[in-house]
């Protein structure tokens, strides 16, 4: 199990209603330290979080968070006002209504919609695999595979609960070649975020990976390497 390679697979979190500056700060903070892929915080902090990391981190928000049944233009424009504070990547959640209802023309547009607002910045679309059958999660491996986002993710973290070796285990044999997969919500230890990895997710919603890195340094705990752990 390689560690450092876990960290840089790491957005590392705070999603929290009651996060405070403070709070935030010290998720950067850890993020910097950790090098890990980007800090995904709420969207009122991303101009104040940009300015304090700077080019050190990458920042991502989240869109429609966490029920997802927002209006598209709602999300457009929370998407619009999130990349000019500075984001640069969105999580978006669907809406899970319209997917549930088949109207999959509707949940196709409105990801299509938030991906050309995006251009190049990243966009990763919430599922919520937690209150979805096999066949809807199915279903929305094509529909992001044919909307041209970038990643398919798991779960909000604030739901029923987070992302399972089955779901990243489904998402690796349906999504398109150029859809990257992220797990996120309940990833609780080293080892079962590099199994996540092993099963082909590239990106891990968490703030629990840098928590536990951090509580063993505060108890004299080193890291082995790579291939030791």
């Amino acid at each position: 199990m390689d560690r450092e390679k876990i960290f840089h697979a790491v957005d590392h979190t705070l999603l929290t209603q009651q996060a405070t500056w403070g709070e935030i700060q010290q998720v950067c903070d850890d993020a910097m330290k950790y090098k890990t892929a980007s800090v995904c915080i709420p969207p009122s902090y991303v101009e104040a979080v940009k300015e304090y990391v700077g080019d050190k981190m990458k920042v991502c928000t989240v869109i429609g968070f966490p029920n997802g049944y927002n209006t598209t233009a709602a999300k457009v424009f929370e998407t619009e006002d999130a990349l000019e504070n500075g984001a640069d990547e969105i999580d978006m959640v669907i809406n899970i209504g319209d997917l549930r209802d088949k109207r999959y023309d509707r949940v196709l547009e409105e990801i299509r919609t938030i991906k050309a607002v995006c251009g190049d910045h990243v966009l990763k679309v919430i599922i919520e695999t937690c209150l979805l059958t096999e066949e809807e999660k199915i279903r929305m491996c094509r529909l992001v595979t044919e909307a041209g986002a970038d990643f398919i993710k798991t779960s909000t973290g604030f739901s029923t609960a987070g992302a399972s070796f089955d779901d990243i285990r489904l998402f690796a044999e349906h999504v398109g070649p150029k859809v990257k997969i992220k797990a996120a919500g309940g990833i609780s230890s080293f080892e079962d975020a590099w199994k996540f990895m092993e099963l082909g997710a590239e990106r891990l919603g968490t703030s629990r990976i840098v928590k536990l890195a951090k509580a063993e340094e505060q108890n004299g705990q080193t890291e082995t390497d790579s291939g030791g752990y």
